[in-house]
């Protein structure tokens, strides 16, 4: 069991790697990229809603399993229209390419909570300890994530031929999937797998009695959020995962066009690290499988307000050590960013995921999957993506320009970048003192 749900977050997240950090750098060499902000707010946007919807329709339904499918293959048409778009025009239109990602992330979002809610309840069905055995199931979806991104990052189609490469200034460098719409196709054809293998997954059993008489399907929709909110700790908790969301997308939408600007400088135009920025960014989804195995350990030893502030600390120094960066003699501070991200992300999200699934009642835990999504890839990323984006584009703007005599002219993010990475990192830090002073569990270890 333990050995197919890996393999199911393999498929789940390598759908995501195909393209959500290299999106940015696309976008702009379409003409939108002063947008950037809104398409990663649009995961916030569509998280207010969708996965708390289908999470609830999973514990009503009792399949999790069925709907993870049926997501993710819907989201996969949605992403091959995209593609065709977007290999048809230049130049995107706004108003016609974002209502398509809108629907894609719609179907997309939901398979994040269902994949948790599935994997939770199969783990518990089998015998198997969630604390201990969802980690180490949960790093073979940062293993897809970046066998994705290194293969879009090295990938180019070229007179009917798929060919790879790593260097920039080679004739077939400005070709790589990591610059055209060829992304998305990567991630509508791992879409439909992940669809496939869903369905091959064993039904949750539930009994009769269970599934006719549990309290949760008779609960609405209000009275299931005044139950989570009702106990103080959850409700600040949730809190802080509004105030943290923003960090990821700070970071899935601005960290590749922010190392791949550096493009346009001449002394950094031929470095590996500026020509290669989506592998270059999959340094942190590696540290992230290491240290996603220290999140079980370090709950049950110090518990999860330790383990939150560690999280948010760690977001401060990766924005920090971004802003003092470049691919020169400052490339170990770009390395080190990386290397943080791994600490950034586990302490913050999935301890959060497993936090939420031991203090929920036991007939919510598909709905408090979803409205921890809410919380953090809704509320938080929608708001404060849109808030980053109007930072980062007060000092930073697109322009033209030309960085080699094979592949031409390129649009590159060119301005001032320290200012906005030290302002995010003073609002991880204002966070972490908030959360210091404002969370206090009953006992200072809730996982077990």
């Amino acid at each position: 069991m333990k050995a197919r749900l890996s393999l199911l977050y393999f498929i789940q997240f390598g759908v995501w790697g195909c393209y959500l950090t290299s999106f940015g750098q696309f976008l702009g060499s379409g003409g939108i990229g002063g947008r950037i902000a809104w398409f990663y707010a649009a995961i916030g946007l569509v998280s207010i809603i969708t996965p708390s919807l289908f999470g609830r329709l999973a514990d009503r339904k009792r399949c999790p399993e069925r709907l993870l499918g049926m997501c993710h293959l819907t989201g996969a048409i949605v992403m091959f229209v995209m593609w065709r778009y977007g290999m048809t025009h230049s130049q995107l239109e706004f108003r016609v390419f974002y209502p398509l990602y809108l629907l894609f992330l719609a179907f997309y979002m939901p398979t994040m909570a269902l994949a948790n809610t599935t994997t939770f309840g199969l783990l518990t069905q089998s015998g198997h300890s969630t604390v201990s055995s969802f980690p180490t199931i949960r790093i073979w979806g940062t293993v897809g994530f970046v066998a994705a991104m290194w293969f879009v990052n090295c990938a180019y189609w070229h007179d009917g031929t798929l060919g790879f490469s790593l260097a920039e200034d080679s004739e077939s460098g400005h070709l790589r999937f990591q610059y055209n719409a060829m992304q998305l196709l990567c991630c509508s054809i791992m879409g439909v797998v992940a669809a496939i293998y869903s369905f091959t997954l064993p039904s949750l059993n539930h009994s009769r009695s269970a599934s006719t008489d549990s309290s949760s399907v008779r609960l609405s929709l209000k009275d299931s959020i005044k139950i989570m909110f009702g106990r103080k700790e959850i409700a600040i908790f949730l809190g802080f995962v509004v105030l943290s969301g923003v960090c990821l997308q700070i970071s899935n939408g601005f960290v590749t066009p922010f190392i791949t600007h550096f493009s346009g400088f001449a002394e950094y135009s031929d470095s590996f690290a500026s020509g290669n920025a989506t592998m270059l960014f999959s340094l942190s989804q590696i540290s992230e499988a290491v240290c996603i195995l220290l999140v079980g350990v370090s709950l049950k030893r110090r518990g999860i307000r330790f383990v939150y502030a560690v999280g948010l600390l760690a977001w401060a120094l990766r924005f920090l050590m971004l802003g003092e960066g470049n691919p020169g003699n400052g490339l170990w501070l770009l390395v080190g960013s990386m290397v943080v991200y791994g600490v950034a992300f586990n302490f913050i999200t999935i301890a959060g995921h497993v936090y939420i699934q031991q203090v929920a009642p036991s007939d919510m835990k598909g709905f408090a999957q979803g409205l921890m999504m809410f919380m953090s890839n809704g509320v938080g990323a929608t708001f404060g993506t849109i808030a980053a984006g109007s930072i980062v584009n007060h000092w930073c703007h697109w322009k033209l320009i030309g960085v080699s005599a094979s592949g031409g002219p390129m649009q590159l993010f060119m301005g001032d970048w320290i200012y906005p990475w030290c302002i995010f990192a003073a609002y991880s830090l204002a966070v972490l003192i908030l959360w210091l002073f404002l969370f206090k569990p009953h006992i200072r270890n809730n996982v077990k």
